[in-house]
């Protein structure tokens, strides 16, 4: 985690020059931010400094995946968003990602992903892997048609993932109503939960 008296900390990793540098050029004046240019680099990159990862999936050498399940293994807390240009599948329901982007890439939505992973690690474990979850469904059923989804045990596992740690912020949240816990959540964050509001809706 950086020191709160700096710049957040972006840790950029693609194997392509030009979009480390475009992403750089957006990101430069409000982030510190490094870059690599293939996993192993951004592995020895990796420490107390860095904040938030934007990782390419697709890369030669070690992959993204490769790469986010050893960033998994380490100590520290690191918010990562898988960035591709491959439309997600079945497997990323089995992926520890914080944020799935899709490219090409724009500035507005580099941003809102690095803001939106930044807000997210002020959150406990319990409501990290909430989002987590949520963002992951949302990203396949924007991708997927119901037939398939339907068929998906992956996705079906997911869900059922989910509906448990729901229960478990419910739980915790006491007699608070669903709909004040809605309000009190940033825009950016009622879009990646694909169930909020859902209950004062059917109330409805």
């Amino acid at each position: 985690m950086s020191d709160p008296d700096e710049h957040p900390g972006v840790l950029v990793v693609d194997d392509e020059q030009s979009i480390l540098g475009i992403i750089e050029l957006w990101l430069g004046d409000d982030y510190d931010v490094q870059t690599a240019t293939n996993g192993s680099d951004a592995l020895e990159a990796l420490d107390e400094t860095v904040d938030v990862v934007l990782l390419d999936r697709r890369m030669s050498g070690l992959s993204g995946d490769e790469v986010l399940a050893e960033i998994r293994e380490r100590p520290g807390s690191y918010q990562v968003a898988l960035v591709t240009a491959v439309d997600p599948d079945f497997d990323i329901a089995d992926l520890a990602f914080d944020s799935y982007v899709t490219k090409p890439l724009d500035e507005a939505t580099v941003r809102q992903a690095v803001d939106r992973l930044l807000a997210r690690a002020t959150y406990d474990d319990l409501l990290q892997e909430h989002y987590a979850v949520a963002e992951a469904l949302a990203t396949l059923e924007n991708e997927k048609t119901d037939a398939e989804l339907s068929t998906s045990e992956a996705y079906q596992e997911a869900v059922d993932r989910f509906a448990e740690l729901e229960k478990q912020v419910a739980d915790r949240s006491g007699s608070l109503r669903r709909d004040d816990l809605v309000n009190s959540m940033p825009s950016h964050e009622l879009a990646a939960d694909p169930t909020a509001g859902s209950k004062e809706a059917a109330d409805e």
